[in-house]
């Protein structure tokens, strides 16, 4: 089995895909206006439309309403990401800090209210755990 994608619902699919693209530094792919895939190497981010809910099932979505999801991407320099990031990022979370388990991570929301952490392990049993890993 592999993890293939995560996808985002929102009511503005245009400003998402505009910010990702900005966050990513990758162009989103449209096969239709009501979907975008903005593809990395290790998965794709994919962004979906609240009309193209009801192919799921009646509320079985819900645009710009996650709290519990967070959206996780390994990066070479956090402090890099961090200065580039600022012009555009409205909404921090949490500055460059290192966590606990070994990653320096910084945290922040995308338009709709969704929790991105750009991190980069930094101490000896954290890069361990990701050695090999894209």
């Amino acid at each position: 089995m592999n993890f293939v994608s995560v996808r985002i619902i929102t009511d503005d699919v245009d400003r998402l895909v505009e910010f990702y693209e900005k966050v990513l530094r990758v162009t989103a792919e449209r096969p239709a206006p009501v979907f975008a895939e903005l593809v990395v190497p290790s998965c794709t981010l994919a962004i979906g439309h609240s009309q193209t809910t009801h192919l799921f099932g009646t509320d079985s979505v819900m645009g710009a309403n996650n709290r519990t999801v967070i959206i996780e991407f390994r990066v070479d320099d956090v402090e890099a990401e961090y200065v580039r990031l600022k012009p555009f990022v409205d909404n921090w979370v949490k500055e460059p800090t290192t966590m606990p388990w070994g990653n320096r991570s910084m945290l922040f929301r995308d338009p709709d209210g969704n929790l991105i952490n750009f991190f980069e392990p930094v101490t000896e049993d954290a890069i361990k755990r990701f050695k090999g890993r894209h």
